[in-house]
């Protein structure tokens, strides 16, 4: 049996402030397969501060810079592939061929979309009427995905964060919690500087205790680099392509008045 208990803050995987043992089960078994920690406020806490430090250099990162971090996760997505799908397997209890040909693909074609779509991103751009039009990392992001598919969420809200200039706290769920582990562990070879990523017993505390940015819950599959989502005051948002490089950035314009 696994021992995962471990949380990836700052950089470094660190041991819990509380034990809260969780054991993950295989639903297809239902026998243990990993041991976590669930985490309590004084780790959050942590994994907030840390990721509010990083961001104060990270969101000055160029879309170059980015770029390369991201193509270079993408690469090592690849050669990590067959151990992403068994691990769906294992914890979420999907048959092999589910998890190798749909549920750890998308986190293939999510990074690729994004990659695109960030090639792609205006972050000034001169209005018509002479004001310029300003897009910027909206800040440190608690991102909440769900059990059902897990690494399609985590993509969907981590690849954009990361590929605007944010920082994040990851809550995964619980009964899924090892291949967002997996995921750290892919972004920590990667070289990307200060995210955190990790269980925690309740949800909330990350929205909580966030003082800027953003709080994003749940979603779903699409097609790559194909805009999706709710309508309005759904709740669900825009994901994918454009729009969800978009939910990551503050847009600001700036008017400077001609000299007298």
């Amino acid at each position: 049996m696994l021992d995962k208990r471990k949380f990836y803050i700052d950089g470094k995987w660190v041991e819990p402030a509380t034990q809260n043992d969780l054991l993950v089960l295989n639903p297809a078994t239902e026998k243990p397969i990993a041991v976590i920690s669930l985490g309590t406020a004084v780790d959050v806490d942590r994994a907030v501060a840390a990721a509010k430090k990083a961001f104060a250099s990270y969101s000055r990162t160029s879309v170059e810079e980015r770029l390369a971090l991201l193509e270079k996760l993408l690469a090592i997505y690849k050669r990590r592939y067959d151990e992403m799908a068994d691990t769906i397997t294992a914890e979420l209890g999907a048959p092999r061929t589910m998890s190798h040909e749909q549920q750890a693909d998308v986190g293939v074609g999510h990074l690729q979309g994004f990659i695109d779509a960030l090639k792609r991103l205006k972050l000034r751009e001169k209005l018509p009427n002479g004001d310029t039009l300003l897009r910027e990392p909206i800040g440190v992001c608690g991102l909440i995905t769900p059990w059902n598919w897990p690494v399609n969420q985590i993509a969907l809200k981590v690849v954009p964060a990361l590929a605007t200039g944010c920082t994040c706290v990851l809550k995964p769920s619980e009964f899924t919690p090892l291949n967002a582990m997996l995921y750290a562990e892919m972004i920590e070879e990667a070289g990307f500087p200060g995210v955190q990523t990790r269980d925690r017993e309740r949800a909330e505390r990350v929205a909580s205790r966030l003082r800027a940015g953003m709080v994003h819950i749940n979603g779903g599959p699409h097609r790559y680099g194909s805009p999706f989502g709710g309508y309005k005051q759904s709740g669900n948002g825009r994901e994918g392509g454009m729009f969800g490089l978009e939910d990551f950035l503050e847009v600001k314009t700036v008017h400077l008045p001609d000299a007298a």
